[in-house]
């Protein structure tokens, strides 16, 4: 019953963490990758030693491509990123980047403008009808739940949480980006998807225990204020949400220290979203039912 009694406390939590997000992506932003934008990137390696950044760059110069963006990756590797160029232009460049020194393209992904806004649209879509199959599935799964919040009223607080719960790791993405030019890319996409799905299965977890005992409660005639129902229904899935978290945690930790640095991003991200989920699940979306219980009384 801690967690009830002390909510408003975890809804203050709630509050900075979803203003200090907001506020990080107006402040950086979130830079957009060749999937959405179009453009050309090539990772190269150097096996005797990366030369300096500002060589590398003079070195593309000699290629007229406009803006060129170079960046290491990695101990021995490079990445540049480009206007969208052409099989010559390609070729051209890494003559130009090879100078006397022994290279190795490592990718090239080439993605042309057009293509990129229609992945950027898709996304968009993509991640809508996801939340409204969700609200609808909810909708139905408590349809015979009237008392005290409707069906629907459970599926309003899931979405502002899978909101909350997709801000988050966006905001903590924008500070990262800013620092280590990372940019959002198909897995970032492909990890908010994923979050859409681990978060909303720890609140309906909670959510179908409270509706349980509300249809317990009602069978038997039991007499228990809606507060204490929310509580013993958290204090039941409690374990299980911490215990799913730190074992999914755990899994991407090993993915972010062990694994390739092409999903690197893409862990931490998830990473950032498990953690917010498993608190939203616990902390905000069932205790949020009181308050919104109260207001439908009066």
């Amino acid at each position: 019953m801690y967690i009830i009694q002390h909510r408003g406390l975890f809804f203050w939590i709630t509050g900075f963490l979803l203003a200090g997000a907001i506020g990080a992506i107006l402040a950086f932003g979130l830079p957009l990758g060749i999937d959405f934008t179009g453009g050309s990137l090539m990772q190269v390696s150097y096996p005797n030693g990366v030369p300096p950044l500002t060589t590398i760059e003079e070195r593309v110069a000699t290629v007229p491509l406009g803006e060129v963006s170079v960046r290491a990756s990695g101990e021995n590797a490079v990445t540049i990123r480009t206007r969208t160029m052409t099989p010559a232009e390609h070729d051209a460049v890494l003559v130009a980047i090879s100078g006397n020194a022994s290279t190795t393209e490592l990718a090239y992904t080439s993605v042309g403008p057009t293509l990129g806004s229609q992945f950027a649209s898709k996304a968009l879509w993509a991640i809508f009808a996801v939340v409204l199959v969700i609200v609808l599935y909810i909708a139905f799964a408590f349809r015979k739940v009237s008392k005290p919040v409707p069906s629907w009223g459970y599926g309003l607080i899931v979405v502002a949480m899978l909101a909350i719960d997709l801000i988050v790791p966006a905001g903590f993405y924008a500070v990262l980006a800013h620092y280590t030019h990372a940019q959002v890319d198909s897995l970032f996409i492909v990890a908010l998807l994923a979050l859409l799905g681990y978060c909303v299965n720890d609140v309906i977890v909670i959510f179908d225990r409270i509706r349980e005992h509300l249809a317990k409660n009602e069978k038997t005639g039991l007499k228990e204020s809606f507060e204490d129902t929310i509580g013993k229904s958290i204090n039941e899935t409690m374990t299980r949400s911490i215990n799913t978290a730190l074992t999914v945690a755990l899994a991407l930790l090993a993915l972010i220290f062990l694994g390739a640095p092409a999903t690197r991003d893409f862990a931490i991200v998830m990473l950032v979203g498990v953690i917010a989920g498993t608190f939203s699940s616990i902390c905000r979306s069932a205790p949020l039912l009181i308050p919104i219980a109260k207001w439908f009384k009066k």
